[in-house]
């Protein structure tokens, strides 16, 4: 062993090789994503990272998945920077640092996926097509608890590398998002599969990897073929494009609010007008000059639905809430929903008391998280589930599975990330949403990217990153629900059960046929 070097590096000198193909791999997964989607990246990127997986223990095998998982999270998060970057003065010189660190920690699931792998490849010894699945199938289980441990971060699935691609993304309506990564990365490691094989075995993987392709496409090319018609209902988006700098600044509300009331008075009818996260920077329900003034832009029956803060008085303290609120032409509030799934360190702090650490929105206190997914009732308007920025991107959390709406509403927030990429990646969540429930998503974003989006995830309308205006569009129809949106990720467990019953089915028949042909032989 060389000194000053781990044991387990000495025992395999090309190891930082190894990890520098697999870091090289994850940061190329980006590519995979909005707003680039370049589909070729999927098959080199999980391909790369099968290979270099070959022969290796399960300490070696967790440091190469961890080195591919930095290089996915350091360049697919690295736009989380550009929200220390709004009060630089207090927060820039985390930017960095906290990029760094959330990176690595996310890794770790990678890392995991790969040391479960090798684990497994060395009691069991399987090869080709299996260890393909064994290793797609490892894969998912650590990207769903990813999703799920200490609140889930669930970013950037592998499913998301379809999302551009219309008749790709439609099985998450039958397997979910989780099912969509387990046969992306699957049939993404296939040319891996097919570049290790022995010469007289890669014919079998190239057929399957045509096959797989074409049954994917076709299943999703199946459901693109109902028609999505829209409804009689006529919305009003409205993307004010305050920049986070300003909103919460001192004597801004005023023009925050002639801003939002000026956008939406412009000419054209509308039954639903839609404002986004905390697009009021104050308390609403408190406020019955703001409330009168609504008037303006609601006659006739028409509704607002508007991301608003919100406090409660009790038991000697005040809770805050980040709500969506739905106002009248009379400026009273007619319902509402608070947001369950709150981001941390931007809403409130873990632990605090022990992490001396600031949340980085503005405000007075921590929020306080709403009891979940709930369905609104709003007069004269088809039912709505709301899901407020960040909980958009967790797979079947964002409906009321007992009352189930026929819209999803999106108010969000993404002016903390600028004109980078998150944007886009939020985006993309929602359109998978749409998809896995069969519902429409409308997304009204403070500074973009609002869009209308139809029950198969196309995007019917919306405004670009930057923009200030309005969408004026009819709601496009729900579609019947959706397997995943009636049994969840059980969809997508049964989908990884049924794959390895047919590759146990197939390979016993293949091994029952070689015998049988080698008695005949020696007869």
């Amino acid at each position: 062993m060389k000194p000053g070097l781990p044991q387990f590096v000495s025992e395999d000198p090309n190891l930082f090789q190894r990890m520098g193909l697999a870091l090289a791999a994850g940061g190329l997964t980006v590519l995979n994503l909005p707003p680039f989607s370049w589909l070729i990246a999927v098959p080199v990127a999980f391909s790369v990272l099968f290979i270099v997986l070959r022969n290796i223990s399960t300490s070696r095998a967790f440091l190469v998945g961890w080195a591919f998982g930095l290089g996915q999270f350091g360049i697919g998060i690295s736009w989380i920077a550009e929200s220390f970057y709004v009060d630089a003065e207090r927060f820039g010189a985390l930017a960095i640092p906290a990029v760094a660190g959330l990176s690595a920690g996310l890794a770790i699931f990678p890392g995991m996926a790969a040391m479960l792998f090798a684990a497994i490849m060395q009691r069991r010894a399987v090869g080709g097509i299996a260890a393909g699945l064994l290793f797609a199938t490892c894969w998912v289980a650590t990207e769903w608890l990813r999703g799920h441990v200490l609140t889930g971060f669930p970013w950037n699935l592998a499913a998301y590398a379809l999302v551009e691609h219309a008749a790709l993304r439609q099985p998450a309506a039958w397997v979910g998002s989780y099912g969509l990564s387990f046969l992306t990365v699957f049939i993404g490691l296939l040319p891996g599969v097919l570049i290790v094989a022995a010469p007289n075995r890669r014919m079998p993987v190239l057929v399957l990897f045509a096959v797989a392709v074409m049954g994917l496409w076709g299943g999703g090319a199946l459901r693109l073929g109902k028609d999505v018609p829209a409804t009689d209902i006529a919305l009003r988006i409205v993307q004010g494009n305050v920049p986070q700098v300003e909103k919460w600044a001192p004597g801004s509300r005023e023009r925050t609010l002639e801003k939002y009331l000026g956008l939406s008075a412009q000419p054209g009818r509308f039954d639903l007008l839609l404002w986004p996260e905390t697009a009021f920077p104050g308390f609403l329900d408190e406020d019955a000059l703001a409330r009168r003034r609504l008037s303006t832009v609601l006659p006739d029956g028409r509704i607002l639905l508007t991301g608003v803060p919100d406090r409660v008085e009790g038991d000697g303290e005040t809770r805050y809430f980040n709500t969506v609120q739905a106002y009248d032409g009379s400026g009273e509030s007619l319902t509402g929903y608070a947001k369950h799934h709150l981001v941390p360190f931007g809403e409130y702090v873990p632990l605090r008391g022990w992490l001396p650490i600031e949340r980085l929105t503005e405000g007075l206190g921590d929020f306080t998280p709403g009891p979940g997914p709930r369905t609104l009732a709003i007069p004269g308007a088809p039912l709505v589930a709301v899901a407020i920025c960040y909980e958009i991107i967790f797979p079947g959390q964002v409906v009321d599975d007992l009352f189930r709406p026929d819209w999803i509403f999106n108010a969000t927030n993404d002016a903390w990330f600028g004109t980078s990429i998150g944007p886009e990646q939020h985006l993309a969540s929602a359109r998978m949403r749409a998809v896995e429930e069969g519902l429409p998503v409308v997304r009204a974003a403070n500074t973009g990217i609002s869009a209308i989006i139809d029950a198969k995830g196309e995007i019917i309308a919306r405004l670009e990153t930057g923009q200030t205006g309005v969408i004026d569009a009819s709601l496009p129809t729900a579609l019947a629900p959706t397997p995943y949106a009636r049994f969840g990720d059980w969809t997508s467990l049964a989908l990884i059960c049924a794959v390895w019953t047919l590759a146990f089915t197939v390979g016993l028949a293949r091994r029952r046929f070689n015998s049988e042909n080698s008695k005949s032989e020696e007869s």
